[in-house]
């Protein structure tokens, strides 16, 4: 995989709304954070332009997020939300300066769509963090926006933390691929769609019902995308609904249940998603990932 060079002071940092609208006053913080790390924000043209829900029409989406690829003084491109829209655009761009100029990619949610798009398609490294929207609204630091910034200036090297549940202990090594399951589970069948053979399999989740959680996962297992991971991480599964006969399964559960027959490991409780903390993960790297009931760690090489 392709690795996009590190931040360093002085380097420009573009803005970017690929789906949801937003504001301003939403993204002051995050705004002043760069600043304090030495970058320089760019906004795109149409950063807070509106389109009903949408930053903007697809065209307008896709011409700044194509003016800071081709641009190579944009060090890095980082969208400010999620919400819904970059399955709109990703087709809509140009990857040809890219190739030649690679830039970390970052966000999280419904930016899995260019994390997925670009692993697959351009073997180059993506970012998978916080967006301007969640940064603390009194400018404050914490353990979410440091993991950002150390993963843009090249000082993150590993993490560990306290599983929720280990369904599996052991040991893998392979690449980090994944992030939002909802979104992995819509680009299946398209040229965004990831190959899954030897990778480690990292999925978050949030406001989904129960019985699409047991649906995504059932169509990912048809599909054979979990015959030959190396390892399963599950990240925030948050604020789930269910139907008033309800469906019996915590999506953790319902995660567990489809996983059961494959020996790889399995870990839940990955501090990352639609959680309050959320760490940065390098996304198409290879990375050592040891879990154990007690601690697990994951090492990026």
């Amino acid at each position: 995989m392709i690795k996009p060079a590190y931040l360093k002071k002085g380097d420009q940092i573009g803005l970017v709304s690929p789906a949801r609208k937003i504001s301003i006053d939403e993204i002051r913080a995050a705004i002043r954070m760069f600043q304090q790390w030495g970058l320089e924000p760019v906004f795109g043209q149409h950063l807070f332009s509106r389109d009903n829900q949408f930053a903007g029409t697809d065209t307008q989406r896709a011409s700044d997020i194509q003016s800071f690829l081709d641009n190579p003084e944009i060090k890095s491109i980082i969208s400010t939300r999620g919400g819904y829209g970059s399955v709109r655009i990703v087709d809509k761009l140009n990857f040809e300066v890219f190739k030649r100029f690679p830039k970390w990619i970052i966000g999280y949610s419904d930016i899995t769509v260019f994390h997925s798009h670009i692993h697959q398609q351009l073997k180059t490294e993506t970012l998978h963090a916080i967006m301007p929207l969640n940064f603390p609204k009194d400018g404050t630091a914490n353990s979410s926006t440091e993991s950002l910034r150390k993963a843009l200036f090249g000082e993150l090297n590993a993490h560990s933390f306290k599983p929720d549940r280990t369904i599996r202990a052991g040991k893998a090594r392979g690449e980090l691929i994944g992030g939002n399951l909802s979104l992995l589970y819509s680009l299946m069948g398209s040229s965004s769609e990831m190959n899954f053979d030897g990778k480690i399999l990292f999925i978050e989740d949030i406001d989904e019902y129960l019985y699409h959680i047991d649906r995504m996962m059932m169509n990912i297992k048809r599909a054979g995308k979990l015959k030959h991971l190396a390892a399963l991480i599950v990240g925030g599964m948050n604020k789930m609904n269910d139907n008033s006969i309800p469906f019996g399964k915590t999506a953790e559960e319902i995660i567990a249940e489809h996983v059961e027959e494959y020996k790889f490991p399995v870990v839940f409780g990955f501090p990352a998603g639609h959680t309050d903390e959320n760490r940065a993960l390098y996304l198409g790297r290879k990375i050592n990932l040891d879990i154990n009931a007690n601690e697990t760690r994951l090492s990026f090489i």
